[in-house]
């Protein structure tokens, strides 16, 4: 791996990345219900909310392992769920998708491929055979690159208490899809400009 040093977006002070992502939760996924099951850990503040000085992958996947090992050993009623926001590398898209099978390869290391996955999610996020503005692509995209270390056993319970789960991504695309583009740019605009003396930075 290489150092990043790709600069497109200014890192902003680690509250404040925090900030924008809590923004981000609520007046995105959680507004547009694109997550069924962020409300919960949202409201009860038990999100581990990490602001990443990293600025090389080797620095980040680092990070990954100590926060996986957290989460291991806390348990969900303090932190459910970890998302790790790293707005000083893999700000480029393609480095960050290439970073996930190493970040899926550490989970394997550990030991721990059945207990944890990582959803990802990046300001440049795109689905394959989309266009770089389709609608559909918001659903993954944040104000930050983030990896998002959520526990298997969790996810499992939510979803055998979910009504077809396996519409949820299609839903979803319809939900952006009448939403449009220029409405969810700026709604991610909105989330940029949140900054620590608005919102509190529970589970930091």
């Amino acid at each position: 791996m290489t150092r990043d040093t790709n600069t497109a977006h200014p890192r902003p002070e680690p509250a404040n990345a925090v900030a924008q992502t809590r923004s981000w939760l609520a007046r995105v996924v959680i507004a547009h219900d694109l997550c069924p099951f962020a409300r919960g850990p949202f409201e009860t503040q038990r999100i581990r909310y990490v602001a990443s000085g990293a600025d090389r992958a080797e620095d980040l996947l680092t990070e990954l392992r100590d926060e996986l090992l957290k989460l291991r050993d806390t348990p969900r009623e303090v932190i459910e769920t970890t998302l790790l926001i790293h707005p000083g590398v893999l700000q480029d898209f393609l480095d960050y998708n290439d970073f996930l099978d190493l970040a899926d390869a550490l989970i394997e290391d550990l030991g721990h491929g059945e207990d944890f996955q990582i959803a990802s999610f990046h300001p440049d996020y795109q689905f394959a055979d989309t266009q770089p503005e389709d609608a559909e692509n918001y659903t993954n995209r944040s104000p930050h690159p983030m990896l998002h270390l959520l526990r298997q056993s969790s996810l499992n319970a939510a979803l055998e208490h979910y009504p077809d789960p396996e519409a949820i991504p299609q839903r979803n695309i319809d939900a952006l899809r009448a939403l449009g583009s220029e409405r969810l740019r700026s709604e991610l605009a909105v989330c940029l400009n949140a900054d620590s003396a608005e919102i509190g930075n529970d589970q930091t």
